[in-house]
This record gives C-alpha cells, sequence and structure tokens, in this order.
C-alpha cells in the first residue's frame, strides 16, 4: 500500500452519514455547526453522495415503510432496524416522523427476556441489529436499560466456557438463534451489537468473539488452530468452521480441492471490521492479512468469490470496514490508487433505481427486497460523507 494509514481505535463507530440530511429552514453550514452561514465547499463526490441518500431515504419513508411503521416485517424486525439504523447514520434523527414511527415498532418486539426479535429462528441476529440501531437513537437515554437488557441476552447464548471448551473451533462465537452452527456474520453482528451498547473490547465476551473470528481467517498462525489455516492461507475470511468431513466437490463456490476454506468479500471484510472492533490494531499479524486480502481483492462490481450474491450486505461490509480501519485509499497490484468512497458513491448511483431505492436481481439472502437492499445502501453511503 503507498499511504500510511492508521486506527483510532477509541473514536465512536457510528460514524454520522455521508453529509447530514437537511431540514427545512436549516442551511448546510448551520447543520455542520457553522454559526457564519458560511457553506462549505463540497466535493462531487459528496453531492452526489447526498443526492443518493436523500432519493433512497425517501423511498424507505414513502414507499417502504407500513402503517404499522415497520419494514419488510414478513421476515421479522430486523430490516426494520437496518432501515432506521440506516435514515439515522444518515441525519435523520428519532424525531423524524419514519424513525419516530419505526422506533415504536420496533420497541414492540423487545421480550421479557430482554431479546428484541419475531419468531425466535433469528433471535440472536434480530436482536444485534436492534440494538444498533437502540444505541444510534438513545441520545437521551431512553434505551439505556433495553441495551443492558438485550446484551445479557446474546451473550447468554454465545458459545463460551459453559458450553465449549476454549481449543473447540466454536467457542465464542454466536450463531442466529441458539446453540447451534455458529457463523462470522452473526458474529460481526455480535461484537458491533456490544461496542454499541459500550462495552469496550476488554469484555470477555469480546473476547471470546475474537477468538472465533480469528479461527475463520485464512490465516496459518497461532491464532487459528483449525485444520483450515494453511490451505488456503490468504488472509481472507469464510463464513463458517466445518466440525464434519468435507467433501470439495460438493461445493466449488465454498471448498478448494484439497479441502480448504475459500475466503470471499463480504467476509473478509465483516473479519476486517470485526478484529478492530475488538481492539486489534494495524500492527497485529491478523489485521495485516486482512488488510492485504481486501487489497488484493478490491472490487465495487461484485462481491469478490460470490459475484452478485449477498452484494449489498457486500457494500455495506466494504464501507465499514474501510472506514473502522482509518483506510482513504487502496493501491492494488496494477498500481492504481483508489478513492474507495468516490468508486462506491459512482457504483451506488449506477444501481438506484429510478424510485430511490436499490435491489439485487439475485435474490439469494434475501437481497430482491428493496428494503433490506436500500438500507445497506443507504449504510455504506454513510461512510462515504
Amino acid at each position: 500500500m503507498s499511504r500510511r494509514w492508521i486506527f483510532r481505535p477509541t473514536r465512536r463507530f457510528f460514524v454520522l452519514g455521508c453529509l447530514l440530511v437537511l431540514s427545512p429552514g436549516l442551511s448546510v453550514a448551520e447543520k455542520n455547526g457553522d454559526p457564519t452561514g458560511a457553506s462549505p465547499e463540497l466535493t462531487e463526490t459528496q453531492i452526489q453522495c447526498r443526492q443518493l441518500v436523500d432519493k433512497g431515504l425517501e423511498y424507505l419513508a414513502k414507499e417502504g415503510q407500513s402503517d404499522a411503521g415497520t419494514f419488510s416485517d414478513k421476515v421479522g424486525p430486523g430490516v426494520t432496524a437496518l432501515a432506521l439504523t440506516a435514515a439515522m447514520k444518515n441525519g435523520r434523527d428519532v424525531n423524524d416522523p419514519m424513525v419516530a414511527k419505526g422506533l415504536d415498532a420496533l420497541e414492540g418486539f423487545i421480550k421479557p427476556d430482554g431479546g428484541i426479535y419475531g419468531s425466535g429462528r433469528l433471535k440472536n441476529y434480530e436482536t444485534c441489529v436492534a440494538m444498533v440501531c437502540f444505541a444510534q437513537a438513545n441520545q437521551s437515554g431512553k434505551y439505556t436499560e433495553t441495551l443492558q437488557r438485550a446484551k445479557e441476552f446474546v451473550t447468554g447464548v454465545q458459545l463460551d466456557g459453559a458450553n465449549r471448551d476454549p481449543s473447540d473451533p466454536w467457542y465464542g462465537g454466536v450463531g442466529y438463534g441458539g446453540p447451534g452452527r455458529p457463523d462470522l456474520s452473526n458474529t460481526g453482528y455480535f461484537i458491533e451489537a456490544l461496542r454499541a451498547a459500550k462495552s469496550e473490547p476488554s469484555d470477555p465476551a469480546i473476547k471470546k468473539a475474537l477468538a472465533f473470528v480469528s479461527r475463520c481467517q485464512n490465516l496459518d498462525s497461532e491464532h487459528n488452530d483449525t485444520e483450515f489455516a494453511s490451505k488456503v492461507n490468504d488472509g481472507g475470511f469464510y463464513y463458517e468452521i466445518p466440525t464434519t468431513k468435507i467433501d470439495p466437490s460438493t461445493s466449488e463456490e465454498r471448498f478448494t480441492a484439497d479441502g480448504g476454506l475459500r475466503s470471499y468479500g463480504s467476509m473478509s471484510y465483516t473479519g476486517l471490521k470485526s478484529m478492530i472492533f475488538a481492539g486489534l490494531t494495524s500492527d497485529d499479524p491478523r489485521v495485516k492479512a486482512a488488510v492485504q486480502w481486501v487489497t488484493d481483492h478490491y472490487d465495487v462490481k461484485n462481491n469478490p468469490g460470490m459475484g452478485s450474491a449477498g452484494l449489498y450486505y457486500y457494500y455495506h461490509t466494504f464501507a465499514a470496514g474501510l472506514s473502522a480501519a482509518d483506510i482513504e485509499s487502496l493501491k492494488t497490484t496494477d498500481g492504481t490508487t483508489h478513492d474507495w468512497k468516490a468508486d462506491l458513491v459512482d457504483e451506488l448511483a449506477s444501481r438506484q433505481n429510478e424510485d430511490g431505492s436499490w435491489s439485487n436481481d439475485n435474490s439469494r439472502w434475501f437481497e430482491s427486497d428493496k428494503n433490506l437492499a436500500t438500507a445497506f445502501s443507504l449504510m455504506a453511503l454513510s461512510y462515504c460523507r
């Protein structure tokens, strides 16, 4: 890499959107805290980003939200939490009609056990994304108790010393809902949710989760003692850790010919982000290897290793991971230096629908749903201010 990049591990990772969305009667300068009223000079990327965000938020408010305040509630409260988080990360506050109505609806999913979920099938995932949402809306302290109880709930479903030995490859991980197979996506949401609830990297639950994250990295090191560590060894990340014998012929997408686990984009950025949230710095070999992988596989048109599958989730993890690492640009092997924010804004501009939404023709992981794809896009844009 050609530029020096640093970490600021104490910085809050909830970055306020790409540009603050204007409220009636307020100028850009006033929203940015400039009492003189002098409008700052905006870059072309910032102007384009604001336009995309405005259209996307308008879609969510007018077309995406139900009369009950939810978004795509047939799949539970997860999309509602993501959409509201996206709106708030782009400058909408709790008094915004869409946000206020949505928060009221999301409160209806708070359970007596402290979880925030629908049917229970996805109770960890739904609780974690709801925690991030409520933390974003908690300036008044209204949701402090809710967040604490939710934290106790999700740490209660983590695979830790109570049911797994630290030598177990699943130790520290979290799955969708219970004691079953953990995965990197859910564990990444788990770490982010705990940080949102003001847990520090020293929190035992985050340390345990980091152990699982490290075992999901294709890196032959002291932190990954699984049989897969040396088979690919490219620094990227995979979704889950198999504990039964692998037949590589069953999935060329997932496995190499010798039974290694292929790295792919959305998981590699999730891994990078999660390691930083868990307190690792730029000097850690795991972080260095992850940064090298994302540099070698830089792409804003595809989810590397997965093509169009999970593309909008990829855009979110791409932006969140690079932002967490304080990386402003990447120099790829062909000598090109990429301003990832400008590249991402341009790509999302080319993909935005006429109605302001985004959607994926590849329906895998529910991304054909406009609310979900739009929420992921807006969250990605919130890092491109």
